[in-house]
C-alpha cells in the first residue's frame, strides 16, 4: 500500500470541487418510524433511508489487528491485515514479511518528540507485563509469555486462552502519537517500555526495577485458528470495515466524548474557557535523565493541553508534524485561542443523577461542557434517542459502570434538563426492545466487565455481549426489519495496528478499531475500505434522520472521501470521512429483498 506522503502528493485543487462525489446517491425519503413527541403524541419521522432503529454498541481498547489479524474475508473480498500483509502466516507463526512491524528502540532525552532518534531494532520483544490484569500478580512480568518473543506480533492464544485476562497497553494521547511515528507504526513497543505506568512508583518518577508494559501491545488475536468465532461469523454475515478509526489518539473518555461531539471537552468556567489546575496540565517532555519518561501525565497527572500555544510542551511537534503534510488539516493542526483541552482520561462534571462534580486540583473532574451533542441534535428534531451504560443501576452505579465511558454525563445541556431521563441501564434496553419502545437512535455501552478492555475484560465477553444482542433483536421481527446495528470499540487500547492513519487535526485520527455492521440492509461478507472514523457514525444519523453538522468544528463537516484506484485506503481529498453508507445496500428492491431476510433470520439462531 502506498504510504500518506506518496498518495497525498497527488491530490490537486480539483479534488474539492469533485469531493461532493463521495456523497453518493441515496432515493428519496424510503422509510417512516413512528416516535411519540414530549405530549405523547405521535408523529411520523422521515427517514433517507430503509433503517429506522440504529444500535451502536460500543466496546474498549481493540484495533482492528488486534481482533482481525487473521481474519480471511469470503472470495472476492480483499482486506488490509496482518494476514493479507504477509506479517503473519494463517497458523499466527510469523510470516514472509514479518519485518514490515518490526519494533524499533529510541532516544528521546529532551524535548518531547514525535520522530525520537531511532536506536536499532529490538532483538527480541520485552516480556509482556500484566498491567492489573485480573486475577494475576500486579505490574510483574506475565510469566504465561516467553521473554523472548520474535520482533513483530505475537498470537495470544498460543500461551492463554481466548477468554484469558492480559495486561493492558499504554493509550494515552502524547503516547499514541509516538507510537504511530508518522504512520510507520514501529515504537509501540518502545513507549510502552518508557512512558508505560510502572509498579513501583506509581508513573510520575523513572525507577530501574520498572519493566512498563513490555511488548503487550503487539498481541492479537488470529480468527484463522479458531479466535474470536462470533466477531468471525458476524463479520462473513455482514458488513466491515477495515479503514474505521478512533478519534482522538490517546484513550477511553477523550473518544467517547467524541462519538457524541465529534469533538474533544475543554477546561471551562460558566462555558468559558479558563485555565485549568496547574498539576492538571500535561507535560510529556522527559523527566531529566530518563530517556521520554513524561515529566507531567497520568490520571493525578496532565490532561489538558493549550494547543493553540506552540511553546506549550509536546504542542510545536504536533503541529509541525500537520503543516508539513501536503494538505491542510481540519483545523490546520490548530485549537481555540487560550483554551485547554481534554486529552486524556478525566471525570465527568456531574454525578451519574445529575450533581455537580467537584473541581479543583485534587478532584480529576471535567467541567460541565457546553459542546453541542447529537443528542441535542435529535432531540431538537423530535427524533427518540437513548443511551444504555452498564451497571448505571437508576442512579447508583456498581462497579459495572465506568462513568468516563458515559459521555452524555459530561453534558451540561443533557444533565440540567428532560433528556438527562434518556441516560439508562441495560436493562433498559431488553424492556424497550420487548414492549416496542425501542428509540429511533441507540447507544449501548456494555457492563464493564462485558465491554472487552483488557486487563478487567476480554474479548471473548465483549462477542458474546454482542451476539447476545443481535440475537434479541432479531427475534423482533418487526423491529430487525429496519435495523442497523454498529458494533465498535472505543479505542484501539495501545494495540499495534498494520493499517493507514489520516492525520486530521492536533487530536487525530488514531489506529484502525473495529467496526461491524449487522443489519438486513448489510452488504453480506463485505468489507469496505472506505476512511471512516467515529464522526462516521453522526454523519450516518445526520444523513438518516436530515440533520446538520452538530458545529462549525464538529468533524462530521468534513467531506465523505474520494478514493484513489490505486489506494482505496487514502482519500485525495484529505482530510475525509465517510458516512458509512457503503456499508450497506439501499432501494426498493433492495428493500424488498432485505424484508424477506430480516423475516428469514428474525426467527432463525445461527449456530
Amino acid at each position: 500500500m502506498k504510504t500518506c506522503a506518496t498518495m497525498l502528493r497527488r491530490v490537486c485543487a480539483a479534488a474539492v470541487g469533485v469531493a461532493i462525489l463521495g456523497q453518493g446517491l441515496l432515493p428519496p425519503a424510503l422509510a417512516q418510524s413512528d416516535h411519540d413527541d414530549r405530549d405523547g403524541r405521535p408523529h411520523r419521522v422521515h427517514t433517507a433511508t430503509p433503517i429506522r432503529h440504529l444500535i451502536v454498541v460500543i466496546g474498549e481498547n481493540h484495533t482492528f489487528d488486534n481482533l482481525f489479524g487473521g481474519y480471511r474475508p469470503p472470495h472476492g473480498q480483499t482486506i488490509h491485515n496482518l494476514l493479507s500483509e504477509g506479517i503473519i502466516n494463517a497458523d499466527g507463526t510469523p510470516g514472509p514479511d514479518f519485518s514490515k512491524a518490526a519494533q524499533q528502540r529510541a532516544l528521546d532525552p529532551d524535548i518531547y518528540s514525535l520522530d525520537p532518534a531511532i536506536t536499532g531494532p529490538y532483538a527480541t520483544l520485552p516480556q509482556p507485563n500484566t498491567t492489573y490484569a485480573t486475577g494475576l500478580p500486579q505490574n510483574v512480568p506475565d510469566a504465561r509469555f516467553p521473554a523472548n518473543l520474535p520482533n513483530g506480533p505475537f498470537q495470544i492464544t498460543r500461551y492463554v486462552p481466548y477468554d484469558a485476562h492480559t495486561g493492558d497497553p499504554a493509550h494515552r494521547f502524547f503516547q499514541m502519537w509516538q507510537q504511530v511515528h508518522g504512520g510507520r507504526m514501529d515504537l509501540f513497543t518502545w513507549v510502552g517500555q518508557t512512558v508505560g505506568i510502572g509498579p513501583q512508583n506509581d508513573g510520575f518518577s523513572p525507577s530501574p526495577k520498572d519493566t512498563f508494559q513490555g511488548g503487550v501491545s503487539m498481541g492479537f488475536f488470529n480468527m484463522s485458528t479458531g479466535d474470536a468465532p462470533l466477531f468471525d461469523k458476524l463479520a462473513r454475515r455482514y458488513a466491515i470495515s477495515d479503514n474505521y478509526h478512533q478519534s482522538i489518539m490517546g484513550g477511553t473518555g477523550a473518544n467517547f466524548f467524541a462519538i457524541v461531539t465529534g469533538d474533544v471537552a475543554f477546561y471551562n468556567r460558566a462555558g468559558v474557557p479558563t485555565m485549568p489546575p496547574a498539576n492538571q496540565i500535561e507535560n510529556p517532555n522527559p523527566q531529566p535523565g530518563t530517556n521520554n519518561w513524561y515529566t507531567q501525565d497520568g490520571y493525578r497527572g496532565g490532561s489538558y493541553v493549550r494547543c493553540a500555544d506552540p511553546s506549550q510542551p509536546g504542542v510545536a511537534p504536533i503541529r509541525d508534524y500537520l503543516h508539513s503534510l501536503p494538505y491542510r488539516s481540519f483545523r490546520d493542526g490548530d485549537c481555540a485561542p487560550g483554551t485547554y483541552y481534554l486529552v486524556n482520561n478525566y471525570g465527568p462534571g456531574y454525578t451519574p443523577t445529575g450533581g455537580l462534580a467537584p473541581l479543583g486540583p485534587d478532584h480529576f473532574n471535567v467541567p460541565p461542557q457546553t459542546v453541542p451533542t447529537i443528542a441535542g441534535a435529535l432531540e431538537r428534531k423530535g427524533i427518540s434517542w437513548k443511551w444504555y451504560t452498564g451497571g448505571r443501576n437508576n442512579g447508583k452505579p456498581t462497579s459495572e459502570y465506568c462513568n468516563i465511558c458515559d459521555p452524555l454525563v459530561y453534558s451540561k445541556a443533557v444533565m440540567t434538563g428532560p433528556m438527562r431521563r434518556n441516560l439508562q441501564g441495560i436493562r433498559q434496553f431488553h424492556a424497550d426492545l420487548r414492549n416496542g419502545t425501542l428509540p429511533a437512535v441507540a447507544f449501548v455501552r456494555p457492563y464493564e466487565s462485558d465491554a472487552g478492555h483488557p486487563a478487567d475484560s476480554t474479548p471473548a465477553a465483549f462477542g458474546k455481549f454482542v451476539w447476545d444482542l443481535v440475537q434479541e433483536v432479531k427475534r423482533h421481527k418487526r423491529i430487525w426489519a429496519h435495523t442497523a446495528i454498529l458494533i465498535t470499540t472505543d479505542e484501539g487500547g495501545g494495540y499495534y495496528d498494520s493499517g493507514y492513519v489520516q492525520p486530521i487535526d492536533f487530536f487525530g485520527d488514531g489506529t484502525r478499531i473495529p467496526l461491524i455492521a449487522v443489519s438486513p440492509y448489510a452488504r453480506r461478507g463485505y468489507v469496505d475500505h472506505t476512511y471512516y472514523d467515529h464522526a462516521s457514525i453522526l454523519k450516518f444519523i445526520e444523513r438518516n434522520w436530515g440533520l446538520r453538522p452538530l458545529s462549525p468544528r464538529s468533524r462530521d463537516n468534513l467531506p465523505n472521501p474520494v478514493a484513489d484506484e490505486d489506494d482505496p485506503y487514502v482519500p485525495v481529498n484529505a482530510p475525509a470521512i465517510g458516512d458509512l453508507m457503503n456499508l450497506f445496500t439501499f432501494g426498493h428492491r433492495d428493500d424488498d429483498h432485505a424484508r424477506r431476510t430480516a423475516a428469514r433470520e428474525g426467527h432463525t439462531h445461527e449456530d
